[in-house]
């Protein structure tokens, strides 16, 4: 099987390490670097332990769609910082730290993606969609990803970092269908209508009252799919428990509007920035060791250039 293309769910992976790791990592000006210092050891470690042969880092060119905004004004409503700017809540000392994650990407020369109007995990709904010649890898630590993977017709699986990189987990159809008794068959989307059912807080999305992940999980594995379960409960299918019936009719204005929100775009307009193969050497490595220096990203910057493969040939 030919190396993976390696899809970063970058916000993701950078608040994580934000998290992970102090805010006294600083540089010589005082400005707060332990989540670029993170995110740049996660990526020397995609690169020598997962060994893609491509790899882009998805952007979030719009964290909360004015699509999704409309078809459900809840979604992620109560971590708008700003809202006549629709700006999320973010720490003050990560915002500074991004757009020298952006200038370490650029110099190293490895690509970033992001499509107007969309999130990061639209880019990577899309660009997995399409991919047609390489086994696909999602890196991330949210499980609302799991719903891109499949076998064909070329496998999508989900690194997930949800615990840390060194409990991480590959996550395919298989995977994904033992842990959550779903249809392994299409468990990707299977996985998307059990989270719109079973809700979720984090994102402002309410659920179906009284129908938790298990309960999800056992209805869309017993019809297919959520549309599935919505015409057996208006058939009136003996299956579908009253109690679940009389939930699905109070949501029904909710469940009519979750699938455009909670389900990932696979037609999104991608613009990738550059070729996505992992370059052999870094693009500017002037650039690399000045950004290095400027903002004392010590060795952090040393393992990812070891990781290059002109540097482990």
């Amino acid at each position: 099987m030919s190396r993976p293309l390696a899809l970063l769910d970058s916000a993701s992976l950078y608040f994580r390490s934000y998290f992970a790791l102090p805010d006294s990592m600083t540089a010589p000006d005082g400005t707060p670097v332990n989540a670029v210092r993170g995110f740049a050891d996660t990526i020397a470690r995609i690169l020598t332990e997962r060994k893609p042969s491509r790899l882009v880092a998805c952007l979030d060119a719009d964290w909360r769609p004015a699509f999704r905004v409309r078809a459900l004004p809840s979604y992620k409503a109560h971590r708008v910082a700003d809202p006549k700017n629709n700006i999320e809540e973010v720490p003050d000392t990560l915002t500074p730290q991004i757009p020298i994650i952006l200038d370490l990407l650029d110099a190293v020369g490895l690509a970033t993606a992001e499509a107007a109007g969309f999130e990061a995990d639209d880019v990577i709904g899309t660009l997995a969609h399409r991919e047609g010649t390489d086994p696909v890898e999602v890196v991330s630590g949210d499980r609302d990803l799991f719903q891109v993977v499949r076998e064909e017709p070329t496998p999508v699986s989900v690194v997930y970092v949800g615990r840390g990189w060194a409990k991480a987990e590959v996550i395919g159809p298989r995977e994904l269908a033992a842990r959550y008794e779903l249809p392994e068959e299409n468990a990707g989307p299977a996985y998307a209508d059990m989270a719109l059912l079973r809700g979720d807080p984090s994102d402002g999305l309410p659920g179906v009252t009284g129908v938790g992940e298990k309960t999800a999980a056992k209805l869309i594995k017993r019809f297919g799919s959520l549309e599935g379960l919505l015409a057996a409960a208006e058939a009136g299918d003996k299956l579908v428990p009253l109690r679940v019936k009389t939930a699905l009719e109070d949501a029904a204005k909710y469940v009519a509007a979750a699938p455009l929100v909670v389900r990932v775009a696979k037609d999104a307009e991608v613009v990738v920035d550059r070729r996505d193969a992992v370059p052999a050497k870094p693009r500017d490595l002037d650039r690399v060791r000045a950004l290095q220096e400027k903002w004392d990203l010590s060795t952090s910057v040393d393992r990812l250039l070891a990781a290059l493969p002109a540097a482990t040939a």
